[in-house]
């Protein structure tokens, strides 16, 4: 690793169009942007698993201004590494799935004017996509009702995602059980099921 990862980080390599692709961050070191890039080149390296995070998404209050500030950092740079993964037959084995760990309501919390409100934490329904590996692209698999509040159609529980990423890395989740203390565990917690209907 310390002979591989100078030339790793090094993105001289890089033509202008791929760095145009990710957008004006890429070129600056921790910026989202940057690690984009950084996960392309770990995949063409064959890092098997990697993992980006962007904070700060808890607008609990001036969403308006603090949700564009997001979009802004992750919207282009997200859609290159995509775009850039299919583009260099990457996508086909590799697995993306963006998320977080629950949803926001979609009502007002706080005071409510033009330019400052917030949303709250909401774990009941909260949306997760994948690309890539398997996955069947511009499907959508699930409906709240028209207030976002309660699922409607189609619920998927955390342990379903969690059987269907594994499913889609050759993993099949029930054959993980394992008995401890007179009960059953596994990764999906002898719970889950493959969602099927989004698998190409």
């Amino acid at each position: 690793m310390q002979t591989s990862v100078p030339e790793l980080v090094d993105l001289s390599d890089e033509d202008e169009r791929t760095l145009t692709a990710y957008g004006p961050e890429v070129n600056r070191r921790g910026s989202y942007a940057y690690n984009c890039l950084l996960a392309r080149r770990m995949a063409e390296r064959g890092v098997r698993f990697v993992q980006l995070f962007h904070r700060g998404w808890d607008q609990h209050a001036t969403l308006p201004k603090q949700i564009a500030a997001q979009c802004s950092d992750t919207d282009q740079p997200t859609a290159a590494l995509i775009a850039d993964l299919k583009e260099r037959g990457l996508l086909d084995d590799t697995l993306v799935v963006w998320g977080g760990e629950f949803g926001r309501t979609v009502y007002c919390q706080g005071a409510l004017t033009a330019d400052d409100y917030g949303r709250d934490h909401h774990p009941r329904c909260f949306t997760v996509w994948l690309a890539g590996a398997g996955v069947k692209p511009g499907v959508s698999f699930g409906e709240t009702d028209a207030f976002s509040y309660n699922i409607v159609a189609n619920p998927t529980h955390v342990h379903d995602l969690h059987a269907t990423i594994l499913h889609l890395l050759g993993i099949d989740h029930t054959r993980l059980t394992f008995k401890y203390q007179g009960r059953h565990y596994r990764l999906t917690d002898v719970f889950g099921n493959v969602v099927r209907e989004i698998l190409a």
